[in-house]
């Protein structure tokens, strides 16, 4: 029997649909990969309001937000913003997008040793690629280039002021690191270096020479792209 019109507007709650259709249900038989992304949301929301179900204020959090990738900048402040979804249900989704890029950032550590601006890129994407804020990282190698140790040196606006050569290099001195490769990230998503990025780059090599710490590279990470200060030629 069809639905009266006015029924028709009004979204399906998760319960009136199917059972092999209802995102949990789904999840269990054919397991998560064949969820889309507003059905794995409505898992972590679990309820949705009187007026609309977990999947359809999972729908609308991805409208908003413009897309997954929107999502991973989104604050807590402006996740709550969409009607429907509380602190608790923000809480909840942006624990599960931050452990998403933890277990992304640790894969990447498996690797036996770092080669090329393509495996410090690789290493480092995931880890930084939604990041709202520039953080200056170092990935600290041995004499065979493993990797040590890949500490955070600073956050905010990337500047001499704010990245000092002794904060830089305490890290590597304490880690008995043979060699630095610098990156940081753009979050705008363009990785071309600016003046500021060369101008200090530059003071971090001369440094590294002083101590007999080379500094081999800075990779510079944008939304899945990178740049290397040795590919382009400035070091």
């Amino acid at each position: 029997m069809a639905r009266p019109e006015a029924d028709r507007r009004q979204p399906l709650m998760i319960k009136e649909l199917p059972a092999d259709e209802r995102p949990r249900e789904k999840m269990k038989e054919r397991g998560a990969q064949a969820l889309g992304n507003s059905e794995l949301l409505a898992i972590l929301l679990r309820t949705g309001t009187a007026a609309e179900s977990a999947l359809r204020l999972a729908e609308n959090l991805l409208d908003r937000a413009g897309g997954l990738a929107g999502l991973g900048h989104a604050t807590l402040e402006e996740v709550e913003q969409v009607r429907g979804i509380g602190e608790a249900k923000a809480v909840t989704l942006l624990a599960a997008l931050e452990l998403g890029r933890r277990v992304d950032s640790l894969a990447p550590l498996d690797r036996t040793a770092v080669r090329t601006p393509g495996d410090v890129a690789a290493l480092l994407l995931p880890r930084f690629r939604y990041e709202s804020r520039e953080s200056f990282v170092a990935v600290l190698l041995s004499t065979k280039n493993h990797v040590l140790k890949t500490p955070v040196i600073s956050v905010g606006s990337l500047n001499a002021s704010i990245v000092h050569p002794r904060e830089l290099f305490r890290e590597a001195i304490n880690a008995s690191a043979a060699a630095v490769i610098v990156a940081h990230n753009h979050p705008s998503g363009d990785p071309t270096p600016s003046p500021e990025d060369v101008s200090l780059t530059r003071k971090l090599v001369e440094a590294g020479k002083i101590l007999d710490i080379p500094v081999l590279d800075h990779v510079v990470l944008g939304d899945g792209k990178y740049v290397s200060f040795k590919e382009k030629g400035i070091l």
